[in-house]
């Protein structure tokens, strides 16, 4: 059921009847816009909408006034039993997306009056539980997977650049694509993180030898790569273009593949494992905060609760039954 997200940047043009419920989705976008999303947030709105479109569209249902409370339930239930492009069902998450964005959609037609009821408002979203990151790598795998891209070729060079900074500072790879030489301070070893998720700036610390990769990169490869006119991206691909998010997740998944570490994920498995190996070694949770650009402290905390080496070492050194102890031998 699910489709693969769209193009990178998005297309956001339609050549629905204006009046229509897809027609009206191009306002929405510039609304949007005109209230600062982010591109990425837009686009993930627009892309769901669009699986929604599609879905009414076959049931002969194109206007929004056609989209009742009734209809809403009847496309939530369709989600339910949908399976995704990996062939497993949507998780609740997912599904908790795809219907948070209609219900932001039919909210924006009803203030603006295109329709004279919210169907979404009274619908009830799927309830989530606090989820913990899944698969976090061990110091060991981290390292196998850094040594993975050929550092011989110059895009295994690149890629070894792009895996290093991934892995010492933890971006998002929204965060990543969007660097540019001037975000790079190398005297002071920082990075410049621009407009991240909720258009929140920051500065974060790059390590040693993160920073060693990313300077024999920009030194030895990206003046092979880059093209007239440069707009200054860190992270290019052979034509010159900036790397997009879904190139990036497909560079990053295919290294852990070939590792063989068995565990999966991309991109943001190394965000994960950046906080939780800081947590561990002693850390503060409002530091790993503002290394991964969170709003809440309540949305770091979930690292506390995969940070298990430290408290496995705390409840071996405090709780009297944690060691083995042999009793005594019973002498006749």
């Amino acid at each position: 059921m699910a489709k693969k997200p769209g193009p990178w940047p998005p297309d956001f043009s339609t050549n629905a009847d204006p009046q229509s419920m897809r027609g009206l989705a191009t306002p929405y976008v510039e609304w949007m816009r005109v209230r600062g999303f982010s591109e990425v947030t837009i686009h993930r709105r627009f892309n769901t909408l669009r699986i929604f479109f599609d879905w009414c569209e076959l049931r002969s249902l194109t206007s929004s006034e056609d989209v009742t409370l009734s209809v809403l339930e009847r496309y939530q239930k369709h989600l339910f039993h949908s399976l995704g492009v990996n062939g497993k069902k949507l998780s609740l998450r997912t599904q908790h997306v795809y219907l948070s964005a209609l219900r932001a959609y039919f909210a924006y037609l009803a203030r603006k009056h295109h329709i004279l009821h919210n169907p979404a408002a009274d619908m009830e979203l799927p309830k989530l539980g606090r989820q913990v990151p899944r698969h976090i790598l061990t110091i060991e795998e981290a390292e196998t997977i850094l040594n993975m891209p050929d550092i011989k070729t110059p895009k295994g060079l690149r890629d070894r650049a792009i895996l290093e900074t991934f892995y010492s500072t933890g971006i998002r790879r929204t965060e990543l694509v969007k660097l540019n030489l001037y975000d790079l301070e190398i005297a002071q070893r920082t990075l410049m993180v621009k407009e991240g998720k909720c258009r929140m700036d920051r500065v974060i610390p790059i390590g040693s030898r993160a920073l060693a990769w990313l300077q024999k990169y920009l030194k030895e490869v990206r003046p092979t790569f880059v093209r007239e006119p440069d707009e200054g991206a860190i992270f290019l691909q052979p034509d010159g273009a900036r790397m997009t998010p879904s190139t990036l997740s497909h560079i990053v998944a295919k290294y852990v593949s070939l590792s063989g570490v068995r565990k999966t994920g991309s991109c943001h498995m190394f965000r994960h494992t950046m906080a939780t190996l800081m947590l561990e070694g002693g850390a503060d949770v409002r530091f790993i905060q503002q290394m991964l650009g969170h709003a809440r402290l309540e949305t770091t905390s979930i690292y506390t609760h995969v940070s298990i080496e430290k408290l496995k070492e705390v409840h071996r050194e405090t709780h009297p039954g944690a060691k083995l102890q042999r009793k005594p031998e019973n002498k006749a």
